[in-house]
């Protein structure tokens, strides 16, 4: 009932949600700045801008309301926001800003006018007051006629080199024009309120104006005590020459395809081994092989959604709803799978302790609660209150989920310890013992590597770039799927091979162990007349290896 429940829940996030085509809508907020949007943009971008139904509380006109435009090169912390936690960013002109490029759209509700106001590094900004004004749409509507003599073609570069600013006029490209452009506002009453309305559209013409552009609402009312409830809504449209993908999330559907493709020939080959294995196989086993085609199928599913977003800049509804279930489902099994090597199932025992099951009741809650807020957070806008929430209960719940995981190694690693010291089978539960050693380590280094390493990758590389991360996560995620089919195969004496029948008492813990996996492959043949025990199924070293040790330990005569 809980997993149908969180499923509905997604599939109405779904439709309400519409890729790089934003809508936002914000009631009743009292926050100083909301987030809109981040996007990088390749020449030939375009950020198409409409702020509507902007209501205020009245005789509040004349406070301050804006936006900003800021551009960094990569997603690291906004320096703007930095050192303006505790002051409004729109109360000092552009031109004093020494952080970087930025541009401000400051509303004038009195005179129904946005003023543009940019920094000295940023007055070359192509902004306009709707997309139609862009020279490349523009050229679509008026077709200029082929001409043969020079001066026509010169006067054609010439309106190409020129953008509008109000009252249609033309200025040239090389005049200070940003803090000349104004854009028009409209209102409308309804009832007691008053609604203002206005829009913009930016065009990338020019290398230097690529980068990581970053847009937010500005409330200066609000970093005062006294605090304003605001509403008003937002639709965004971003592209790069007809790509609705961000400059850093271009090559990430061809990226997940190519994943997708590795890891579905990596479970084919994983269940050939299995098939062909003459040792034997168990449930853990074809759970690891389940595991590597869901994570096989989440990303086909990804790829594809990415795909439908970087053509029409919305999901597919039936891609993303496919998506998101192997990607709950994947996410399940994984920490199940971890989990269950790390209590030793069938490498070690059969039957799970308590403290292993309720371990289970934490995990796996916690793993389905992680991945939905995962996916609250890729479907909702950035400017969404619960956004921040989410994304901090993601962060929280999945350390804890990291975490918990670690128990039943460190609980296998105790127990062995112990046992090789009273049991008298030092030789055997040494190499459990090392090898869950390195399972320990192969954890740590994974979870450390995908959740902190891959995210200072991401804010130092360049905003282009920023597709590393999620390669390199990829990556990290199939080499430790790799390890650890590799450490725990099925093969025969893994790792487990010592075996010391002194005693009927070890008589039966030798039966118990080649049955549960720990000796696959061992089998003890007792000869009436001379007690001794013969390992069969075994490689060549292996048997040289008992030999030495049979010699060594005069323990055969």
């Amino acid at each position: 009932m809980y997993i149908k429940y969180v499923l509905y829940n997604l599939l109405i996030l779904i439709t309400l949600c519409f890729g790089r085509k934003h809508h936002l809508e914000v009631r009743d907020d009292v926050r100083r700045y909301i987030s809109l949007s981040t996007f990088g943009f390749y020449q030939g971008g375009i950020l198409n801008v409409k702020l509507s139904n902007f209501r205020v509380e009245h005789g509040k006109e004349n406070s301050v309301f804006g936006l900003s435009l800021d551009k960094t090169l990569s997603d690291a912390m906004n320096p703007y926001l930095d050192t303006h936690q505790d002051k409004c960013i729109l109360d000092e002109p552009a031109s004093q800003q020494r952080s970087g490029p930025i541009v401000f759209f400051l509303m004038d509700l009195k005179q129904n006018l946005v003023t543009v106001n940019c920094s000295h590094d940023f007055q070359h900004i192509h902004i306009y007051k709707d997309r139609d004004q862009i020279p490349i749409f523009r050229s679509k509507r008026h077709s200029y006629a082929k001409v043969s003599d020079s001066k026509s073609v010169y006067m054609q570069r010439r309106k190409r080199e020129v953008f509008p600013v109000e009252n249609s006029e033309l200025i040239p490209k090389g005049s200070s024009v940003c803090n000349q452009l104004t854009l028009p506002m409209t209102n409308k009453i309804d009832g007691v309120f008053t609604f203002y309305d206005f829009h913009f559209s930016m065009y990338i013409a020019t290398k230097q104006e690529e980068g990581l552009y970053n847009l937010y609402f500005h409330s200066c009312p609000n970093y005062l005590t006294e605090k304003l409830m605001l509403s008003f809504d937002v639709d965004i449209e971003e592209n790069n020459s007809g790509n609705f993908l961000s400059a850093s999330e271009m090559p990430l559907p061809a990226l997940y395809f190519m994943m997708s493709l590795l890891f579905f020939l990596s479970g084919i080959f994983w269940v050939f081994i299995l098939k062909k294995s003459k040792h034997p196989v168990f449930k853990i086993h074809y759970l690891m092989a389940v595991l590597v085609f869901l994570k096989s199928m989440s990303l086909m599913f990804h790829a594809i959604n990415y795909h439908f977003i970087e053509i029409k800049g919305e999901h597919v509804e039936a891609w993303a709803i496919l998506y998101y279930i192997t990607h709950l489902l994947k996410g399940a099994v994984l920490f199940i799978t971890i989990v269950l090597i790390g209590t030793g199932w069938t490498f070690i025992k059969h039957i799970l302790a308590d403290k292993d099951k309720k371990l289970f009741m934490i995990v796996i809650p916690l793993q389905v609660l992680a991945n939905v807020a995962e996916i609250i957070i890729a479907e909702s806008e950035e400017g969404d209150k619960e956004h921040s929430t989410w994304r901090d209960v993601f962060i929280l719940v999945d350390l804890l989920c990291c975490g918990t995981i670690l128990f039943p190694v460190v609980w296998s690693i105790r127990h062995l310890q112990e046992a090789a010291g009273t049991d008298g089978k030092a030789a055997i539960n040494l190499k459990k013992l090392k090898l869950f050693k390195q399972f320990y380590i192969m954890i740590v280094c994974y979870i450390y590597f995908t959740r902190i390493i891959v995210y200072l990758l991401k804010i130092t590389v360049a905003f282009q770039y920023a597709w590393l991360d999620e390669m390199f996560k990829e990556m990290a995620t199939y080499v430790f799927f790799v390890l650890t089919g590799y450490k725990f195969r099925p093969v025969s004496q893994h790792p487990y091979f010592s075996v010391h029948p002194d005693d009927d008492d070890d008589d039966e813990e030798v039966e118990i162990l080649t049955q549960s996996g720990l000796t696959e492959g061992i089998s003890k043949v007792t000869n009436r007349s001379q007690p001794s025990s013969t390992i069969v199924e075994s490689n060549e070293d292996e048997r040289e290896n008992l030999i030495s040790k049979r010699e060594s330990s005069h323990e055969y005569d």
